[in-house]
């Protein structure tokens, strides 16, 4: 038997660009969180002020801080522990969220965040940080996950159910709060994870009514029976 050199060809691996270009396109609303979030931290103390959630200046007009707070940072510390945590969220669930899913995720967190600070925390003077919306991301992927019957969908489920059941009755995680060297809104994450859940609820539904449709357009047509015929 005769080969021809083709058999014996190495199948070649991408080049490191297309790689690149292939996960850029995967990633980046990934990304652009990240870049949003670092630049605003080159602001400073200024763009802080500027951005961040205050309660008497949101009621004097600045509706925007609602959202803005959530991607203004206190320290260069704090910007970090979010956002590794956000790192880890989007390797969770950024596939199952897909890019649509994701910015409606982090529009609609972002304001259930604000707009639960401003609306039922009264004594909240002022806040800033993404953990809020992290929290959105967590519960929603995960309802999705157990709905998808993901790996691990479960367990980050319970997880979620616990971190906030742990800072409802004790406060925030130790580790949480040596990280960033002071206070941490523990509601906020409940906010977001309220929204979360609430969108993850409606994904589902929206979901199953697909799988549904699909589920009856692939059922074969059952065939007429065919009958003797004298």
């Amino acid at each position: 038997m005769v080969s021809s050199p083709a058999t014996h060809r190495r199948t070649r691996r991408p080049p490191v660009r297309e790689w690149l270009r292939r996960a850029g396109r995967e990633a980046w609303p990934a990304i652009v969180i990240v870049l949003v979030c670092t630049f605003l931290q080159f602001g400073g103390a200024a763009m802080r002020h500027a951005l961040r959630y205050d309660r008497g200046k949101v009621l004097a007009g600045q509706w925007w801080r609602l959202v803005t707070a959530n991607f203004i940072h206190s320290s260069w510390a704090h910007l970090g522990l979010d956002l590794s945590g956000f790192v880890l969220l989007w390797l969770l669930f950024g596939a199952i969220l897909g890019v649509r899913r994701f910015w409606v995720a982090t529009a609609v967190g972002a304001l259930a965040v604000g707009l639960g600070v401003f609306l039922f925390s009264p004594g909240v003077f002022w806040f800033d940080g993404i953990s809020g919306v992290l929290h959105t991301y967590w519960a929603a992927g995960a309802l999705l996950a157990v709905y998808r019957r993901e790996w691990g969908g479960r367990w980050l489920l319970a997880f979620l159910i616990l971190k906030l059941t742990y800072e409802r009755l004790f406060g925030p995680l130790p580790t949480s709060h040596w990280a960033i060297g002071g206070p941490i809104l523990t509601i906020a994450h409940l906010y977001g994870a309220i929204a979360g859940t609430l969108l993850g609820i409606l994904w589902i539904a929206l979901d199953r009514r697909r799988d549904r449709r699909q589920a009856r357009a692939a059922a074969p047509v059952p065939s007429a029976p065919v009958g003797d015929h004298p």
